[in-house]
């Protein structure tokens, strides 16, 4: 019966040491946090913005119509190259080039009456010189005449001539006289026909500058009804048929395009990059472009180009004209130009742009979910038994209050078993590191998992670190 007694006792003695061991354990283990950890180390670094947008040409022009009409010729295809210059359509033209002709022949006529008025003004001057030189020697004449009357009457006064001989003197003078009085009267008609003949010309000349003028109207109307290549390139789109009829356009009203030409020789990707990366961008940054309909493939460009004004996300009309409210997300217009664009590359394909805005050799990295942030009064550890800045049965003045809520970007080193919160000083971030400038050194052991854990995780708390990988069960 002893026997039997003292093996129950000890039995229960044995229970009682294992409980109190277990216990023992899971005390020690109260508060007690699993984290997984990572380390500081050095890496290249690549600060990349990642936008996405479409192909375009630098250089693109949409031919429209300028005049009413039905298309008579259409004289490309898309995909066509066409050099500047080159004719691509043409409008029904009939009346405008009845116009020209009509024209031309009104103004043959007005040079005709020009040249004709031109030799009557010539003729008018030669008419007139010669008068004028008949006159002068009439003039010459007279005075001859007058000095042999003077003489004669002298004469005559002295009974030294006969009346006859003095009356015919007389006679002939007053004959030059009404004579040079008649060729002054004929010169005086034969100015104003010529004055006459000068206005009949520049009112010719004038006719012949309006005509001119109008035919140039004309022809521009006629010009109009033909389509020429504003530039060498493709014709990248050529939504008109032959027999269609176009519109030019209105005030509210765009009118038909004709057809696209596009400068291949320059292609862009124009992307839209969030108004929080904008400010990263620069000009002759590198980028990586993929374009989702030439898979497996990567062509190289650079910045060319950057939006000054904001886009709406949803409606893609500039915040500025926009009424919708400026807490809208916003992305801002950036291009890129392709150095090496492919021959089979077209205006209009999605693609997505890697934009390298930095670089880092050797930089001391770690993983971007390890950095958090916390207030400053939250990481204050006060001893067991006091009362801290964090009870609220403590007052505080504002200044200190305004002290204990400042933010503090830092991570959580693990240094003898406890998680210590250390602030950091960051540059770029990659892909999946993130540049630390101050605040750690290499080898530092920091938290880095789980997700929960650094969001709630306190300063000077004991961890227990597991990095082994989660097992994920397997469906059978």
């Amino acid at each position: 019966m002893k026997r039997k007694w003292k093996i129950v006792i000890t039995l229960a003695a044995i229970v009682v040491l294992a409980f109190g061991v277990y216990a023992s354990t899971v005390y020690s283990k109260r508060g007690v946090v699993t984290v997984q950890t990572g380390q500081v180390v050095r890496g290249d670094l690549v600060s990349q913005v990642t936008a996405s947008g479409e192909i375009k040409p630098k250089n693109y022009i949409n031919i429209g119509a300028n005049a009413m009409g039905e298309i008579t010729q259409i004289l490309v295809k898309e995909g066509d190259r066409v050099r500047k210059g080159q004719l691509l359509a043409k409008l029904e033209d009939v009346q405008p080039a009845a116009e020209v002709a009509a024209q031309k022949a009104t103004i043959s006529s007005a040079e005709a009456d020009t040249t004709a008025a031109e030799a009557g003004l010539k003729a008018a001057d030669d008419n007139i010189q010669t008068m004028q030189a008949a006159l002068d020697h009439d003039k010459a004449d007279l005075e001859r005449m007058k000095a042999e009357y003077e003489r004669s009457e002298l004469l005559f006064k002295e009974k030294l001539l006969a009346k006859q001989d003095f009356d015919l003197k007389r006679y002939t003078y007053e004959a030059q006289v009404a004579a040079i009085r008649q060729s002054e009267t004929r010169l005086t008609q034969a100015r104003a026909t010529r004055d006459q003949t000068a206005a009949q010309l520049n009112s010719a000349r004038r006719k012949v500058v309006m005509n001119q003028a109008s035919l140039t109207s004309f022809e521009d109307l006629l010009q109009k009804r033909n389509f020429y290549a504003p530039l060498d390139g493709v014709v990248t789109n050529l939504p008109v048929r032959q027999g269609e009829s176009v519109v030019p356009g209105i005030q509210n009203q765009t009118g038909t395009i004709i057809m696209t030409i596009a400068d291949m020789s320059l292609i862009t990707a124009e992307v839209k990059v969030d108004e929080t990366d904008i400010v990263n961008i620069h000009l002759n940054q590198v980028a990586d472009i993929t374009i989702d309909a030439i898979p497996n493939k990567v062509f190289k460009g650079h910045v060319s180009e950057i939006g000054d004004t904001a886009i709406l996300r949803s409606t893609g009309v500039a915040a500025s004209q926009s009424a919708i409210s400026s807490q809208e997300a916003k992305d801002f217009k950036v291009v890129i130009a392709l150095d090496h664009p492919p021959d089979e590359i077209r205006p209009g394909l999605s693609c997505t742009a890697k934009i390298t805005t930095a670089t880092r050799a050797s930089a001391l990295t770690i993983p971007i979910q390890a950095l958090t942030v916390r207030q400053k009064g939250d990481l204050e550890v006060q001893p067991a038994g006091k009362k801290g800045a964090s009870d609220p049965t403590v007052k505080l003045d504002p200044t200190a209050q305004k002290a204990r809520k400042e933010e503090l970007t830092g991570v959580f080193v693990v240094e003898n078993g406890k998680a210590q919160f250390r602030k950091v000083e960051t540059g770029i971030t990659g892909a999946t590191d993130i540049e630390v400038l101050s605040g750690l050194k290499e080898g530092d052991q920091i938290v880095t998992g789980s997700y929960q854990v650094i969001r709630t995780i306190r300063n000077e708390t004991q961890v227990k670190v597991d990095n082994k990988a989660p097992v994920t069960e397997q469906k059978t």
